[in-house]
């Protein structure tokens, strides 16, 4: 008779042990000091320096397909061709290093394109959010100064009632997938320099245009989520996305160390890498993680043309893909589907979300549904180049509601009202600070000088570390609601909900009293097919929480909740479902 092995303790390394092991001198992760700014900062040692390191990359992957949107297939080597022809016209165009070049459209496969064509002119680039309005993007197009916009077709709808007339500093207009006629002299087709995403394999080879890149020169202006006030554009250097990069392969071999195993050789993968692309690439994780990190890593990306979970079920069937996820709604609706035992969806590896708080439920389910796939999941902003901190595998099931801890290039501090750096478990403002960090924000010296100290980033978050250095989201500094001088922290209140097993969505806003300043009120999504009063869910509460932390409305929804393009639920549009504003 056998008997099967004792399982291993977990973890068998400490966090600290890990990362000294994997930064030891010598190693892939080796870490070096710089000054960036004058301020001494960790970095690592070999992490691609510049956008075009990371374009240099994904080129040796040849023939690998790299980019798929319905019937649009491109190989690494043909998206390598189109991005070296987009970036020839910009440089005839008189683009220069510095320009700004602005790319906004779906997540088609030009984008990409677009986006390194432009880098490797040593342009900085400014993805704009496609989900905007013509005013919005008018106003990031003459914030930036951008001199060459690429758009689709719908963009350049929106922009096309006065909207663009009034963007005097761009010369040149790119339009993709639209074969009409436009009075703007400066509109031209995309086509014609790249021809059909199917025929790049057939352009000619190009060389690199002969152009200067240091790692700390300007690389990328992503304008903030702008869910409250005018939007930002945060001045990325061509070290930020480097960094990102690096984090993404980083924290996905430490769960390995941790766990006393081998990293994998990502050589013997008999199935390609592939992941079904939930995030905008004008989003900075959608950019700098997901888009930079598989073209350096040799990894498939599929888009759709919008979000249907269905479609998304067959995709991953299709495409083998190994890797899923976007918002926690997203990975609610795959798990939650009727149909989901129809399709064959075992090549998932990994299931990660971020943008938004999501249950211990949620990793629960996911490690039951496939428990082959890691949850994953992190926090990070567009001022931190995306993804700051990293959680996954059985970290995150033994701390599921835990953003993670840092990874070693990164520092993390809890700042108290004086400015002090408060201890473990004590809630504060968190700080970061990194290469990654971004310079400050695109003409705006006022607030630049507000948000960011000696490399550090003033997050606006509340949060807390614990005494191994995992961080603890609370909630959004103006978020935190005051209901008669008792502090009431949305997200502590959302996670009570969360835990309710017929909410997949909630949100807590403030709701305007006249005794007590404020007090909670809430909107919740219930999953397909389950029920839940407004009666049942405060009684939930009440049961888990303070009586003053009991929301005094529920509204229950069959819709998702209002969100921006990046996952973020938008409070000021929940405030007006629940009447206020």
């Amino acid at each position: 008779m056998t008997t099967s092995p004792e399982p291993k303790p977990w973890p068998v390394m400490s966090l600290a042990e890990a990362h000294a092991l994997m930064t030891a001198p010598g190693t892939q992760f080796e870490i070096e000091e710089v000054s960036i700014r004058g301020v001494p900062t960790r970095v690592w040692k070999n992490a691609p320096a510049t956008l075009r390191d990371i374009f240099l990359a994904g080129r040796s992957h040849g023939g690998k397909t790299f980019l798929v949107y319905e019937d649009d297939r491109a190989t690494f080597e043909s998206f390598s061709r189109a991005a070296l022809a987009i970036a020839h016209a910009l440089l005839r165009d008189g683009v220069k290093k510095g320009d700004r070049v602005a790319v906004a459209m779906r997540n088609l496969p030009e984008w990409p394109a677009a986006f390194f064509g432009a880098a490797l002119t040593g342009a900085i680039v400014t993805p704009l959010n496609a989900w905007g309005q013509g005013a919005e993007l008018e106003y990031a197009l003459n914030d930036s100064g951008a001199n060459v916009v690429f758009l689709d077709g719908e963009r350049l709808d929106r922009l096309a009632d006065g909207h663009l007339g009034n963007c005097k500093a761009l010369t040149r207009v790119y339009v993709t997938r639209d074969t009409r006629a436009h009075a703007d002299a400066r509109v031209h087709r995309l086509e014609e320099i790249t021809g059909a995403v199917n025929d790049w394999g057939r352009l000619p080879e190009l060389p690199l245009p002969d152009v200067s890149l240091l790692p700390d020169d300007d690389a990328t202006i992503f304008y903030t989520s702008g869910t409250t006030g005018a939007q930002k554009g945060a001045l990325g250097t061509q070290r930020c996305t480097g960094t990102t990069v690096f984090a993404g392969l980083f924290s996905g071999q430490r769960a390995f160390i941790r766990k006393g195993e081998p990293v994998p050789d990502p050589a013997a993968r008999t199935l390609q890498r592939a992941s079904l692309v939930a995030i905008p690439f004008f989003h900075t994780t959608g950019c700098q993680s997901i888009l930079a990190g598989a073209l350096y890593g040799g990894s498939k990306l599929v888009t759709m043309h919008r979000w249907d979970v269905e479609q998304a079920m067959d995709l991953i069937e299709r495409e083998q893909i190994t890797v899923a996820g976007g918002v926690p709604t997203i990975a609610w609706q795959i798990l939650e589907h009727p149909n989901r035992e129809r399709y064959n969806l075992s090549t998932l590896e990994s299931v990660a979300y971020g943008g938004a708080p999501a249950s211990a439920e949620l990793v629960r389910r996911i490690k039951q549904v496939f428990p082959a796939a890691s949850p994953g999941s992190g926090w990070g902003m567009t001022e931190t180049s995306a993804t700051f901190t990293h959680h996954s595998g059985e970290d995150y099931v033994r701390k599921p509601d835990s953003a993670g801890p840092s990874i070693p290039v990164g520092e993390l501090r809890i700042v108290g009202e004086q400015g002090e750096t408060l201890p473990a478990g004590v809630v504060g403002e968190l700080w970061a600070k990194g290469p990654h960090v971004v310079k400050g924000y695109w003409n705006k010296p006022e607030i630049s000088a507000e948000t960011f100290t000696d490399g550090w980033v003033k997050t606006g978050d509340l949060a807390y570390l614990d005494d191994e250095g995992w961080l603890y989201i609370v909630d959004r500094k103006k978020d935190m609601l005051i209901r008669g001088g008792e502090n009431i922290y949305c997200t502590e209140v959302e996670g009570v909900l969360y835990e309710h097993p017929a909410v997949m969505d909630a949100s807590v806003v403030g709701l305007p009293h006249k005794q007590l300043g404020e007090e909670p009120g809430a909107a919740v999504t219930l999953k397909a097919g389950a029920e839940a009063s407004e009666e049942e869910l405060r009684a939930f509460v009440a049961e888990r929480l303070a009586r003053f932390k009991v929301p005094v409305r529920i509204l229950v929804l069959d819709e998702t909740l209002p969100r921006n393009a990046n996952g973020k639920i938008l409070k000021k549009e929940v405030k007006k479902l629940l009447g206020v504003g």
